[in-house]
C-alpha cells in the first residue's frame, strides 16, 4: 500500500473507532528487542556507533565532543 492509501484508510475509519484501533493494532510495526536500531544516541539520534557503557547512550561522535565536560580524560 502506498502512503496516500493509508491516509485514505484512516480517513474512512475515523468514524469507526473500534475498527480503527484494531487496524492500528494489527498493522503497527513490531517492537524491537535487539538489533542496530534498538538504541539511539540521546544527543543526535544516530543509531550506529552507539556506546551504552556507563549509561551514556551517546554515539562516538557526540562522546568525543562532550567527553571532557563529562569528566573523561584523554590519555596520550
Amino acid at each position: 500500500m502506498t502512503y496516500s492509501s493509508y491516509k485514505k484508510e484512516f480517513k474512512q475509519l475515523a468514524a469507526k473507532p473500534a475498527i480503527m484501533q484494531k487496524f492500528i493494532k494489527h498493522n503497527a510495526p513490531k517492537k524491537r528487542s535487539c538489533g542496530i536500531n534498538n538504541f539511539r544516541c540521546s544527543r543526535c539520534g544516530r543509531t550506529r556507533a552507539h556506546m551504552s557503557s556507563y549509561g551514556l547512550n551517546l554515539c562516538r561522535h557526540c562522546f568525543r565532543e562532550v567527553a571532557s565536560s563529562i569528566g573523561f580524560k584523554k590519555y596520550s
